[in-house]
């Protein structure tokens, strides 16, 4: 559910206003009608925590409707039973007012969250090879099935990134689809087919492309030091084809590109998230960071200022996928930015509309509930795609 009531015309026009860096023609009414600041912030923010437990600040941000949505890991399952209850406290405490996404990263291979009773895919890399779109989409679809059935509404995959770092290690390696952008595009979006037609929204990463990345942006900030032809014609290019068929979210690279922007990481770069994504390729829908507290931003400077940064650059949800302490660092420090910039206030509010209208990218889900996992009907298509995996060559 969108953030607050706004005429779509004056909407619009915020986008404008706030994308177009002149605010000169702001309407003070307007600027006053986007009051709860607090809340606002907090809808900007993804967050993560430890534990099996929801812990009682995110229980009181969901209640108050103050918090963009949920990231679930590993480390928050023991049993997918117990899985599926932190999903039903997330959606029953939630304000009926507002809708958090509930998000997770099941790319498959050496990035999956949720194992058995659920399917483990091979990497990217050997759906590529494989060359069988279909069975991409096959793939897609079921995995959309099983998060679906769980009650996962975002998930962030598929990976578009070209991976062209052979002979100096590039860390995404079989994450990606292929080594040429036809192929990360024909299966990437395959695979994000998949998951609409199970009622799961898709979010690609990371822009614009960690493939040829050879440090960890886990740890440190890596640099992609191509020129912008090179980049347009490889990296960003499978990015440039996912806006245009309009399949969902686009998530950030923490990483240096010099010939796009010489001072700041794609994730606090206005010139690559706004005049580039927003503006040439013609992107309107939600940009999330990577983690803000992965080593490549949080070496640069404190959560806050970097969050701060990243909005005012085009990011509109932040993931904060551990530390409560940040979260709330960054919240306070996004609702004093506002405070004191009715500007920022509005760019809050159009992320906050973005997120909240996110669901809106798949249709609303008809599909089996969390019973069905594990079920003879979902061991039957789990036992189908395998066998045609297995009989692919690798």
């Amino acid at each position: 559910m969108p953030c607050f009531s706004i005429a779509p015309r004056d909407l619009k026009r915020l986008i404008l206003i706030c994308e177009n860096g002149t605010h000169d023609d702001l309407v003070p009414e307007l600027s006053l009608a986007l009051g709860e600041i607090e809340r606002l912030a907090g809808r900007t923010i993804i967050a993560g925590f430890e534990g099996t437990q929801l812990p009682s600040e995110i229980k009181r941000a969901l209640a108050q409707g103050s918090l963009g949505g949920i990231i679930l890991f590993k480390r928050n399952i023991k049993q997918i039973l117990e899985f599926v209850e932190i999903i039903k406290e997330i959606n029953s405490i939630s304000s009926p007012e507002w809708r958090p996404i509930i998000c997770i990263d099941q790319e498959g291979g050496r990035v999956v969250r949720l194992k058995a009773p659920l399917t483990v895919l091979p990497a990217a890399r050997k759906l590529g090879d494989f060359n069988d779109p279909e069975l991409t989409e096959a793939a897609g679809k079921l995995v959309g099935l099983e998060l679906g059935a769980l009650g996962i509404t975002l998930n962030f995959a598929p990976v578009l990134d070209v991976d062209t770092a052979t002979g100096h290690g590039g860390v995404i390696g079989d994450r990606c689809y292929g080594q040429t952008p036809v192929q990360v595009v024909t299966h990437g979006l395959a695979f994000a087919r998949g998951l609409k037609r199970s009622a799961v929204v898709p979010c690609a990463k990371h822009f614009p492309g960690h493939g040829d990345a050879g440090l960890d942006s886990h740890v440190t900030l890596p640099e992609v030091a191509h020129d912008a032809t090179r980049l347009r014609s490889i990296e960003i290019a499978p990015f440039a084809e996912w806006v245009t068929a309009d399949m969902g979210p686009i998530m950030t690279a923490h990483v240096m590109f010099p010939s796009l922007d010489a001072e700041n990481p794609a994730t606090c770069s206005r010139p690559i998230l706004t005049d580039l994504l927003r503006h040439d390729l013609g992107f309107k829908g939600v940009i999330f960071s990577d983690d803000m507290e992965m080593g490549a931003v949080s070496a640069i400077g404190d959560p806050g200022s970097i969050a701060i940064q990243s909005i005012r650059a085009g990011v509109d949800g932040l993931l904060v996928c551990r530390r409560l302490d940040i979260q709330s660092a960054i919240c306070e420090a996004l609702s004093r930015a506002a405070r004191d910039d009715p500007a920022f206030a509005n760019r809050l509010h159009i992320s906050a509309h973005r997120i909240g209208a996110c669901h809106l990218k798949a249709p609303d889900r008809a599909g089996p509930g969390p019973e069905w996992v594990g079920s003879d009907a979902h061991r039957a298509m789990q036992t189908a795609l395998l066998k045609r995996l297995d009989g692919k060559p690798l």
